[in-house]
């Protein structure tokens, strides 16, 4: 009746907490699982744990993984919308996104073929960029472990999409995990929304077309959707998606450099001595300038002015150097990295705007009109960046010439020698002047535009907190505000002059537009805004292409009812396989709680559909079996590999006294292929009018048994690396087989027999031990 196979215990382990999802790597022997506290943990074949990776948040649980193909890096959905990609082998969140609903599944799709081409178009693999532009320096100052989740790097490794599914029916395709490649709501495809669940979304192998697997009122439907922008315009989009990781990259080390600056410039208050700041918040708003002005041109101290250069020399030499470093630091950070991240998304961003001219196969991906648009705003983010570069440059100077002075004069007041490099030259003494001058800026007069309510208000209102010394000049492009002091024109630039004189080059799309009152935030926040508004064309150009082309009915559903759980009801659960050999696409569903259907799904042309139906339960020609085999039901299916779908059941007699057996079935798809239907994929395909329901006891040489210990709940299984594991005593116990295990007199064989005597063992057992507790 079963063709003997063998799986050979590897071990089992009592957890220390309740696990929900598992998940096998299908290269290496890494197995990932969810705890109930939200907890992801990654260990090895050998129960060596790897790396834990915290809940996200509070009361949140893990509502799916899945591995990169033949890579470490592992997607989680959570209960709270958040979406996080996770290194196993560098221990790191590498990216995250953030959803506004709850997370019903979230997948890797096989690998795309980078190479494909398209007629004339060839999608080109290699980072041409790396020929031409530096690579970025690290960010030391930054902490990885402190990054949120939407400023990490994105991953590399073989192209594929990142599919997330909402509970609400919305499903979002990403590629590359940057690309925003589409989205479509299901709940516009349906009958009877108010009675609606999603179970399943899968991309077919071609990457052109998904399959929906939903509760539809009382039918289970699997709804077949194809995208002619997806099976056009493949090759483009993967060129498109791995600029747009260049660019998400770019901006989050923009806002890495950002958060730098604003880190080094808080530096460079706090080294400004408490002595100094508590000497300027003491006088009234004006007289700094006054005092400093009196004492640089005539010499002479007021009382507050002595009282606050009672600093030793070496005491302020000390402030100086500490502040010089600090600019020092702010220097570097605008010069270097900040330049850099700014020449690149030029770059980036200019390659985008080319794709864009060739229409032929970037009309439905990008508007030439956006990315160019795209450009100005970054041109405009390149001009920021120089001008506060400028105006850092010039605080330095402004700094190191007042550091000097005040040394100059605590040494004269002090009636010590002055060495001669501390005497300021003429030019000097002038732009100190002008420094000195600049400490505390004239507050405008708005007295003669407002109402005199308004300027009681005003009188009463305190006057402005200067940010020790006037430092504003710097500070303001930090702020999330208009600047305060914009930057002074140069009479020395011609092109300023021109651009003033003729105001139609302000508005000329040919050249990159100065702002000189918006903030560094605010022209990097513009920037970023247009940059995503070059994204938007693929996402809409994909999700209207969503064409339903054919609606399949599985079978029917018991009516959903308002408090009652649906698992209560009804079992649905589904399992996904891309047979590249045969070119069709496998799901394996449950219908019920004793029966299943494996559906396959050609992507040779011919669009056929093939279906095998089974159920638990004996056939009426079926050879008399052991009581288990009456009282069977599906607990969990998944994929073993192409050839064998692997299940999980479990008895329903609830006898007193004794537990429900738990038994691992393998099922061969090859010996169950002459039980199927043949069926053409039209626009309504209805199965359980033209199929016939097959026991798998029927099946000849199709199936094999395992008798499991304790109630099993969950399956996770790996083809390629020939492992099973199991669930068992409400999810806390885990138990790892290793499969396809060569036989051995120690090894424990998968046979119909074997699962007999050990069921009449246990059975036996039970009823013995129900027997003593009677007594």
């Amino acid at each position: 009746m079963a063709q003997t196979s063998s799986m050979k215990l590897l071990g089992a382990r009592n957890m220390t907490c309740i696990v929900e999802r598992m998940e096998w790597n299908n290269k290496m022997d890494l197995i990932a699982y969810g705890t109930e506290k939200g907890e992801v943990i990654i260990q090895r074949l050998n129960w060596q744990k790897i790396v834990t990776f915290p809940t996200p948040g509070e009361d949140v649980r893990v509502r799916s993984l899945s591995w990169q193909m033949d890579e470490t890096l592992l997607a989680v959905g959570y209960s709270n919308g958040k979406v996080a990609l996770l290194d196993a082998e560098s221990e790191t969140i590498i990216s995250g996104l953030i959803y506004e609903d709850d997370i019903k599944k979230v997948y890797f799709s096989k690998a795309i073929n980078s190479q494909e081409t398209l007629g004339t178009y060839t999608c080109n693999a290699k980072d041409k960029h790396r020929k031409f532009l530096p690579k970025l320096q690290p960010l030391t100052n930054i902490d990885p472990c402190l990054k949120t989740l939407d400023q990490k790097s994105f991953p590399k490794g073989s192209p594929c999409f990142l599919v997330v599914i909402m509970r609400s029916g919305k499903v979002h395709l990403l590629l590359l995990g940057a690309l925003q490649a589409g989205s479509i709501d299901l709940t516009q495809h349906v009958l009877h929304p108010e009675q609606f669940d999603v179970y399943d979304v899968r991309l077919n192998g071609d990457f052109n077309a998904i399959y929906a697997l939903l509760r539809d009122g009382q039918q289970l439907k699997m709804l077949h959707f194809h995208n002619q922008v997806l099976q056009e315009c493949m090759a483009p989009m993967l060129e498109l998606a791995t600029h747009c990781a260049h660019i998400l990259e770019t901006k989050n080390y923009i806002n890495d450099t950002q958060q730098c600056l604003t880190e080094a410039w808080e530096t460079v208050q706090l080294e400004m001595d408490n002595k100094l700041t508590k000497y300027a918040n003491a006088q009234p708003y004006g007289l700094i300038s006054a005092h400093f002005m009196e004492l640089h041109v005539f010499g002479f101290a007021t009382f507050e002015v002595e009282e606050f250069l009672t600093l030793s020399e070496k005491g302020f030499k000390k402030i100086a150097n500490s502040v010089d470093l600090s600019l020092s630091n702010l220097q570097g950070l605008v010069f270097k990295q900040l330049n850099a991240a700014s020449v690149n998304m030029i770059y980036f961003l200019n390659t985008i705007a080319g794709f864009g001219r060739m229409s032929h196969f970037f009309e439905s991906l990008i508007s030439p009109e956006m990315a160019n648009e795209a450009m100005r705003a970054c041109g405009a983010f390149v001009l920021k960046v120089h001008e506060m570069q400028k105006t850092i440059d010039t605080l330095v100077y402004d700094m190191k010439l007042f550091h000097a002075w005040m040394i100059f004069t605590i040494l004269r007041l002090s009636h010590q020698e002055i060495p001669d490099d501390l005497v300021l030259t003429e030019e000097e003494n002038i732009a100190l002047a002008d420094f000195l001058c600049s400490m505390e800026p004239e507050i405008e007069d708005r007295s003669d535009e407002e109402d005199e309510s308004e300027a009681d208000l005003l009188s009463e209102t305190p006057p402005p907190t200067r940010n020790k010394f006037n430092l504003e000049r710097v500070g303001q492009y930090f702020e999330n505000a208009q600047l305060t002091q914009p930057y002074t024109k140069d009479p020395s630039q011609l092109w300023e002059q021109m651009v003033a004189e003729n105001e139609c080059l302000n508005h000329c799309n040919l050249f990159v537009p100065h702002d000189k009152q918006l903030s560094l935030v605010q022209q990097r926040d513009k920037m970023f805004n247009a940059i995503d508004a070059v994204f938007h064309k693929p996402t809409e150009s994909i999700s209207g292409s969503f064409k339903l082309a054919s609606a399949v009915l599985c079978a029917d559903l018991p009516p959903m009812e308002p408090g009652e759980a649906l698992e209560d009801r009804d079992f649905v659960t589904c399992s996904y396989y891309v047979n590249e050999n045969t070119k069709c696409d496998m799901l394996a569903l449950t219908i019920s709680w004793q029966e299943a259907m494996i559906l396959e799904v050609s992507r040779a042309g011919d669009c056929l559909l093939r279906c095998t139906k089974i159920q638990l339960q004996p056939g009426i020609f079926t050879p008399a079996l052991h009581e288990d085999f009456y009282h069977l039901r599906f607990v969990d299916l998944q994929f073993y590999n192409e050839s064998a779908l692997s299940m999980l059941a479990q008895t329903t007699t609830s006898a007193p006294g004794i537990r429900p057996h738990s038994y691992f079935i393998q099922f061969s798809l090859a010996a169950a292929r002459n039980q199927s239907t043949q069926h053409q994929m039209g626009t309504l395909v209805k199965l359980k009018e033209a199929t016939v329901t097959h026991s798998i006891h029927d099946v000849a040489d199709g199936v094999a048994f395992k008798g499991l210990d304790g109630v099993c709940e969950m399956l996770a299984v790996s083809g390629s690396r020939k492992v099973a594991t199991v669930l068992s005593d409400r999810k806390r116990k885990m138990t790892i087989f290793e499969m396809e295990v060569e036989e051995e007199e120690d090894d424990t064989e998968m046979s119909q027999a074997s699962f007999l005597e050990i069921s009449k063992e246990s059975v036996l057992a039970g009823a013995g031990d129900g027997e003593k507790t009677e007594t």
